[in-house]
């Protein structure tokens, strides 16, 4: 079509043609009636004043048709010779246009009305950029005047929600927040949320809000808040409900204050009782704690029950006297037989004998006896064994080993160098004379002894005893960072710090530091909580950000919200810990994403927070790594494993491996992974398969038993166990044996070692990835996996409400970002925060594929809910209409 001839050539003798339309007005003052295409006779021209644009009283207005019902739109222009519609660029034909003219009384003008009517199907055979359009242009003497562009849509309402609110149990004065997504629809649904299906009015209960994003937000929980919630949805088309979401506001009880005590009974006992009203525990909250009822002596220990007759004294204190004089008996046998035995054991610490770690030595000098061994050896031979390890379960050789002693006779002034006579019936050759330094005394339990040996090849010095392994009170790593931002890593740790873009006012820079306490933890648990991640600093404590910065810290809880309650605490000033959050709350302070391994917290200040965990079952899972290292005795023939069993955080093994390369030891098989379960049974572990004529493991040590606590509270330091294995010749160079690392009534793991004792022969196991190893501090573009511009892009697209649900709460849902999004919404650009956490979770692999692929798959949603006609999200409906001839 051409364009207007919108200009005339005067007021007198001027002709305008508009070819478009097939007309041809002269403004002199009348106009001669010319025909249109279709032969149509045209009104006369209506009067006007001279030099004046057409002004439109009204425009036509936004529509939606619904259903199958057209619409109509309506102008209305004075001074105005003609008006005519165009809908998407094209003009609509004169046939379709109703024209209305009056008389407008205070200017003496006429007042032209135009009227068309829209169709749903001229709406959906239309194929364009943007939404099906309408705009008047009016004509006057002086030229035209368009009117506002008028869109028409189909209205519609999809059925499905796209969040139901979900229900919770929060307890009194917690924070309530349940979700809502409403249904795609034309015009955007607007929510209304109801209460036991009543209609809840935020504006008469400060306590409630609803403007979030549709969500319904309760700051304090009250008991008169449970019931049941349902969302609302509505637009002109129809209405949709939500699944109810039941909430259910609980009271955990406490205790009453003790009461007074009871009267002394004839038992010497008096009582007190408490009950658990203060308050009682309501909607499923928890019992109280503790006891509800105590007892205790009420006459300081000196109460004596009667005694009816004075036979009854006389029988107590015959029995009194017996039990004196077989103390004493046994008292005087035991010293007697220390004085004539040769044979003595000296346990250093009595703990040994629980299970513990703390070292002990068994020292043998005994004369032989010559009928235990073969007739061509000579008896002339002496034994000195020194054994540095727990005591556990004995296997059979240890056993043969013990009863040993038993069978040696004395033979004055004869020294033997004694071979069990299980390996001399064997016809093994007689093994090289070897001789450990003896360590008398005694030493207060608990105190940690290291003995330092050096290895004849190579002076490499090793520990003997490995109760307590050297460690470090700090790793430590720093970087520069201006308004660019960057990534502060620390290697091998799985710790890492990411300073977003803007975090840091231009021209400004600081310098960054992070560190991990290596030390004895300052977060001392509570009752059965425990301490599941390193304690981590970030400084310095007195920098402002102006958006929050990402820190990831590893975790060594099977993540499971059933079995686990996690906490991310903060140390303060003073020293103490306080809670920040709950990872499972609605928090708009902060925001803790729980992966696998590790969590992302997005925060705003710095300081040390460390990760804690409530067992909420016996369900509850740390998860473990186990790894076996060994290297060479002192002894040329004796070589030591030592079996670790440390939390399954990179930090957590990497002090591990520091402490193995100062020691000389070789890891000898890929560590795994074991799942230890809060279930109170005690962790075993053997050694198995160990080659019967080439190596046998020393006594006291075959299977070592770890107590329950050790375990489970084992961020202290590196929980090992440590075996001696003795080879009978220096030709043997090869050891292949497994490891059985298991839990009683629970998980097990085995440990294939396969290795060669010599270091020249022995396959190097790598202990890291060497993601890590480089460059801990990276600033500016190079420190982002996400080019600036895209992000930037990103960023415009997603910020701004969209009607058809292209925002950022789709950008965090394809991200399974799916809660606590009212943290989200707090922040001036959600994506930009949202982009934040997807850095963090994505540093090493930098997996810009998933993050195209959620931005194609959201595109792909949009275009596809842009062309959903009400025929298809309303079949019944429409068939209904069509059956009917609308």
């Amino acid at each position: 079509m051409g364009r207007a001839a919108a200009a005339g050539e005067g007021a007198g003798g001027a002709r305008r043609w508009l070819p478009w339309l097939g007309l041809c007005f002269w403004a002199a003052g009348a106009a001669a009636a010319r025909g249109t295409d279709n032969g149509e006779v045209l009104p006369e021209s209506i009067p006007s004043a001279p030099g004046t644009l057409p002004h439109f009283i009204e425009e036509p207005d936004d529509a939606y048709i619904i259903k199958s019902n057209p619409i109509a739109l309506r102008c209305k222009a004075r001074p105005a010779m003609q008006i005519f519609f165009k809908c998407n660029g094209e003009w609509v034909h004169q046939n379709e246009h109703v024209s209305e003219e009056s008389l407008d009384e205070s200017s003496g003008l006429k007042v032209r009305e135009v009227f068309i009517n829209v169709t749903r199907q001229q709406v959906e055979d239309f194929h364009g950029p943007e939404d099906y359009w309408c705009q008047c242009v009016a004509w006057s003497h002086l030229g035209t005047s368009k009117s506002r562009k008028a869109s028409v849509r189909i209205a519609y309402l999809r059925k499905n929600f796209e969040q139901d609110p979900q229900g919770r149990e929060v307890p009194i004065e917690g924070m309530i927040v349940l979700h809502c997504r409403p249904p795609e629809g034309v015009p955007a649904a607007e929510v209304e949320w109801l209460k036991n299906e009543e209609p809840i009015d935020s504006e008469q209960d400060e306590n409630i809000d609803t403007r979030a994003d549709h969500n319904l937000i309760i700051r304090q929980a009250r008991l008169s808040d449970s019931g049941n919630y349902t969302c609302m949805a509505a637009n002109i088309v129809a209405k949709r409900r939500s699944l109810s979401a039941t909430v259910v506001v609980y009271v955990d009880g406490s205790w009453e204050v003790w009461s007074e005590w009871s009267v002394c009974s004839p038992e010497c006992e008096h009582l007190r009782i408490r009950e658990c009203t203060a308050p009682p525990p309501r909607n499923g909250g928890k019992f109280c704690e503790g006891l509800s009822q105590e007892s205790e002596n009420c006459t300081d220990g000196l109460c004596i029950l009667g005694i009816e007759n004075a036979s009854d004294i006389a029988l107590y204190s015959g029995l009194g006297a017996a039990v004196v004089a077989v103390a004493v008996l046994v008292i005087g046998v035991t010293l007697y037989r220390r004085s004539q035995s040769d044979y003595g054991v000296d346990v250093i610490d009595s703990s040994a004998l629980t299970g513990g770690f703390q070292t002990f030595n068994f020292k043998t000098v005994r004369q032989g006896n010559s009928l235990l061994l073969n007739s061509s050896m000579q008896p002339d031979l002496t034994v000195s064994r020194t054994y540095s390890g727990p005591i556990c379960l004995q296997d059979p050789l240890d056993k043969e080993l013990m009863t040993e002693s038993s069978l040696f006779n004395p033979l004055s002034d004869i020294k033997v160098k004694v071979q069990s006579s299980f390996m001399v019936s064997l016809g093994v050759p007689e093994r090289a004379e070897y001789h450990g330094k003896n360590h008398s005394g005694t030493f207060p339990h608990g105190n940690n002894r290291s003995f330092s040996t050096v290895h004849p090849r190579n002076k490499t010095p090793y520990l003997q005893n490995l109760s307590s392994l050297p460690t470090r009170t700090e790793l430590r790593t720093t970087g520069v960072f201006g308004h660019l931002g960057g990534r502060l890593v620390m290697p091998n740790t799985g710790v890492s710090l990411l300073i977003p873009h803007g975090a840091i006012p231009e021209e400004n820079s600081w310098e960054i530091y992070m560190s991990i306490n290596q030390g004895e933890p300052s977060l001392q648990s509570d009752g059965s909580e425990v301490l599941l991640s390193p304690e981590v600093t970030c400084g310095p404590p007195d920098m402002i950000v102006t958006t929050p910065f990402a820190l990831t810290i590893p975790h060594c809880a099977d993540v499971s919200s059933e079995h686990w309650n996690i906490h991310l605490k903060k140390r303060t000033q003073q020293g103490t810990w306080e809670e920040v959050m709950s990872v499972e709350d609605e928090s708009t302070s902060c925001y803790c994403l729980l992966d696998p391994f590790a969590c992302h917290v997005l925060l705003d200040s710095f300081g040390t927070y460390a990760l804690t965990g409530e067992p909420i079952t016996d369900c509850a899972v740390k998860q473990l790594k186990v790894a076996v290292f060994g290297c060479m005795s002192c002894n040329s023939l004796d070589y030591n494993l030592r079996v670790y069993c440390v939390d399954n955080t990179p930090c957590a093994f990497q002090e591990v491996v520091s402490d193995e390369r100062h020691q000389g030891g070789q890891l000898l098989e890929e560590p795994k992974l074991l799942h230890f379960k809060g279930n109170t049974f005690s962790l075993q572990i053997s050694v198995l398969d160990i080659p019967p004529f080439l190596w046998r493991i020393k006594p006291f040590t075959a299977c070592q038993e770890v107590p329950f606590s050790r375990v489970w509270c084992s961020n202290r330091q590196p929980l090992h166990c440590a075996f001696s294995l003795e080879r009978y010749t220096p030709t043997t160079t090869q050891l292949s044996c497994k490891i059985c690392i298991r839990q009683l009534k629970g998980h097990e793991q085995i440990l294939q070692v396969q290795t060669s004792i010599l270091e020249s022969e022995r396959e190097t196991i790598t202990f890291f990835a060497q993601e890590d190893s480089t460059f801990p501090a990276q600033t500016g573009p190079r420190a982002f996996k996400i080019p600036y511009s895209i992000r930037q892009r990103i960023c415009a697209t997603f910020d701004t409400p969209n009607a058809k649900g292209k925002d950022w709460q789709m950008l965090a849902q394809k991200n399974s970002i799916n809660r606590n999004l009212s943290y989200f919404a707090t922040q001036s650009s959600p994506s930009a925060v949202i982009l934040n956490l997807w850095e963090a979770r994505h540093q090493h692999d930098g997996d810009l594929d998933s993050l195209a692929c959620a931005l194609e798959e959201i595109g792909r949603t949009h275009t596809k809910l842009s062309n959903i006609t009400e025929s298809q999200l309303d079949e019944a409906d429409f068939n209904y209409s069509r059956q009917n001839g609308l």
